[in-house]
């Protein structure tokens, strides 16, 4: 009998050991994974795998590292040792700047391009308190600041203005942010995760991320329920600027929330970044869409007759003769603070114009709204 209940034991302790180890099942949609191995689901930036208890981290094709807990952990070679968690970093991008908000985790962040057009007020603070230091914009750092801020490692965006050279003669870990690459809404939220991993942050970000992910794919699912039964909005994006129209490709991250938001975006090529048009391309395009979707910077109140005053054939648009335009103002709302890690949000403030019975009646929208 004693056998017995021995051998029981072992199998308990068996069973419990492998349902809380890697022998668990990938976290279906909006679940909270409880492997202890991130597995991004919609993000394609980055790759994580384990090898002999060494967590490595993919970034593109070309940056490799290796999160490891002590100094003395040997790593494969062609990868980067980072001591996690780290406990200092710099953020060159609102994007990676709100990965660390989400995750309530200022206190990692030491350093900052700049606070022109920052809103947060904790950051904001910190800056004017000096626990957060000004390293200066990209292509132009000041490494005394980069420097001052004691980072482990900085997170940095490799294909913008760059500038990145002067910084590796400091030796700190450049780590790649490649976020804004994304172009499911999701995918850009994921790297939550990214950014979990480096601050010990792993399981607040999976849970963060699994209510993202349910709300954004609920309210997806009731927009292509509803458009199978009824027409779906067509709308276009953007403005005239020194005399072209920078169109979003068909395969863009804005050209995916629009059509899960249950629209048609007029532009169906399989571009990602897009392309600028001329004035006459773009209306041959938009002249008859439903709706006008602009985001800028207007210093003060944006208005139809500012819109017909920045370029004189807008009022030739359908949208602008119907008043749909959907506006979002850059100096009035912390617009890429909150939507990269929030894509919720975005949707339902669009869903809320294209369908507005699938959201409650006093909805109050965080980004956009129709133009008065």
């Amino acid at each position: 009998m004693k056998k017995v209940i021995g051998f029981c034991m072992v199998c308990l302790i068996v069973c419990i050991s492998y349902s809380c180890g890697n022998g668990g099942k990938a976290a279906e949609a909006g679940e909270v994974e409880t492997d202890s191995l991130v597995k991004p689901k919609y993000a394609t930036g980055y790759e994580v795998k384990d090898s002999a208890g060494v967590r490595l981290v993919n970034v593109g094709s070309d940056y490799h590292f290796a999160l490891v807990t002590t100094d003395e952990t040997n790593v494969p070679d062609g990868y980067t040792k980072v001591k996690v968690p780290i406990k200092s970093t710099i953020c060159m991008t609102s994007l990676q700047l709100s990965n660390f908000t989400i995750l309530d985790a200022h206190d990692v962040v030491k350093g900052v391009t700049g606070t022109k057009n920052l809103f947060n007020k904790d950051i904001r603070a910190r800056v004017k308190d000096g626990r957060i230091v000004k390293i200066g914009m990209e292509g132009n750092f000041d490494n005394e600041m980069v420097l001052a801020a004691n980072p482990d490692v900085i997170f940095i965006s490799p294909s913008k203005r760059g500038g990145y050279e002067a910084i590796k003669e400091t030796g700190i870990t450049l780590v790649p942010h490649l976020g804004y690459q994304e172009l499911d809404p999701l995918g850009q939220a994921e790297w939550i995760k990214f950014v979990g991993m480096f601050i010990g942050k792993e399981k607040e970000a999976s849970e963060v991320f699994a209510g993202i992910e349910k709300r954004y794919n609920d309210m997806k699912t009731k927009c292509q329920e509803l458009t199978a039964k009824s027409q779906k909005p067509t709308v276009f994006s953007g403005e005239m600027h020194y005399g072209n129209w920078h169109a979003v490709g068909g395969k863009n991250y804005l050209a995916q929330i629009f059509r899960d938001a249950g629209a048609n975006y007029v532009i169906n090529d399989e571009e990602t970044a897009g392309e600028n048009l001329e004035f006459e391309k773009m209306y041959s395009l938009a002249a008859n869409a439903d709706y006008w979707r602009i985001l800028n910077s207007y210093p003060g109140e944006f208005s139809y007759d500012a819109l017909k005053a920045s370029e004189p054939r807008n009022e030739l648009f359908k949208a602008f003769k119907e008043r749909k335009v959907i506006y979002c103002n850059m100096k009035q709302t912390p617009y890429y603070e909150i939507s990269p890690v929030q894509p919720d949000l975005l949707l339902k403030d669009f869903v809320a114009i294209f369908h507005p019975e699938l959201v409650e009646k006093d909805y109050q929208p965080t980004f956009y709204y129709l133009l008065k």
